[in-house]
């Protein structure tokens, strides 16, 4: 019997930019294994800064042009009247498109689903008619005949899937269910949890929320909560981490500026690189995420594997994710938040149980089985493609 052929697989990293998605594709290709996957080579477009992300491998070509160190409009038009004859150039088997938007001929295409925002049409709402809304619509418009033009489509988790069906339609491809991994430098077995007690205003009960200060995370309701806490006497304090979208940070701001206009105990630290932010979770105490709007909570998984307790949003995916390991509110109502907060801080035996829980739980996702599930996926792809053709 014949070896199977060595496949060549493309992937246009052209509109990955930062967060979640350079993440995913650095360490795709960090763990994966050419030769158990059935890959000869793998090459990727991609901008210059993306590309220095990439460790360097024999079987790797990467593939910048000028084109995708510009804007949006100009990587669109590369992608649009370039990329389809490029995939073919260099012998391509199936093209990968994690972005999730593709308006080229090739075939077999795979395409990913990583954003969920532009599909869920209630918390679009929360912007009112401002660009951002606009360019997020589009995004919707673009994605969805992407979807329904792939040979397949990788979703993230199972309520990612039925809401972006619910917008599309049955899809005539194939699709898959395929989490993203963790970087086990967030592994940190839960430490020995301390009654509230022995907690003062010097060594307070640090609570921390690390997300992009957006329209649909409610740090506002946050602090609003943990103020309730504080003036039941419990010595807390709340550090958040994350980039901010500036009609969010206003509102955040605002509200902070209300209730503790000396940020004695709200903290907001701004972005801190990803490289470094393991460390911002070993320095506290709880973790708390109160977003209503996600794919793939990533944060959440860190968190859980950092070995915190976790309050946590009652929206899904989350529950998906976090199962029995936490304790949830309704990220809406800050009154709820407090009261979720105050049954993990008032009970340090269900603050150790839930914590190893959630930690017991993140160790199920690995960069390695990531990789694992897509690659056999695509390498599916090509052959149902090839014998229907």
């Amino acid at each position: 019997m014949s070896k199977a052929k060595l496949l060549t697989i493309g992937i246009d990293a052209t509109n990955l930019r930062g967060g979640g998605g350079i993440t995913h594709l650095v360490e795709l290709l960090r763990i994966v294994e050419p030769e158990y996957n059935n890959i000869e080579r793998i090459v990727v477009w991609a901008g210059i800064a993306t590309l220095k992300l990439i460790e360097d491998r024999p079987w790797l070509d990467k593939r910048s042009m000028s084109l995708l160190d510009n804007g949006l409009l100009h990587r669109t038009l590369w992608q649009i009247l370039h990329l389809s004859e490029s995939a073919r150039k260099e012998g391509c088997d199936l093209l990968f498109v994690p972005g999730g938007s593709y308006t080229g001929n090739f075939h077999p295409v795979v395409i990913m689903s990583q954003n969920l925002l532009p599909f869920d049409m209630a918390e679009l709402k929360r912007y009112g008619w401002v660009f951002f809304r606009l360019k997020l619509l589009l995004l919707r418009l673009t994605q969805s005949c992407s979807f329904k033009k792939a040979d397949g489509i990788i979703f993230l988790t199972e309520y990612a899937s039925e809401v972006v069906l619910k917008v599309t339609g049955k899809l005539l491809g194939k699709t898959s269910i395929v989490p993203h991994g963790l970087s086990p430098r967030f592994n940190r077995s839960p430490k020995t949890q301390r009654d509230i007690a022995e907690y003062n205003d010097s060594n307070p009960y640090r609570v921390l929320y690390v997300s992009i200060v957006d329209q649909y995370k409610h740090q506002w309701h946050v602090v609003e909560a943990i103020a309730t806490l504080r003036k039941k006497g419990f010595p807390v304090v709340l550090d958040l981490v994350g980039p901010a979208y500036t009609p969010a940070l206003m509102r955040l701001n605002a509200t902070i500026d209300a209730i503790d206009f000396g940020r004695s105990w709200v903290h907001y630290h701004g972005a801190i690189s990803f490289d470094e932010l393991h460390h911002q979770y070993a320095q506290s105490d709880l973790g708390l995420f109160a977003s209503s709007c996600e794919n793939m909570p990533n944060i959440l998984l860190e968190t859980m594997a950092s070995g915190l307790p976790i309050a946590c949003s009652k929206k899904r995916p989350m529950p998906e994710i976090l199962g029995r390991a936490g304790i949830y509110f309704d990220p809406e109502q800050p009154d709820d938040i407090a009261r979720a907060l105050c049954e993990l801080i008032e009970s340090p035996n269900l603050r150790a149980e839930l914590s190893e829980a959630s930690y017991a739980t993140a160790q199920q996702y690995s960069w390695q089985r990531c990789a694992d599930e897509t690659f056999s996926f695509l390498n599916a792809i090509v052959h149902e493609y090839k014998g229907s053709n």
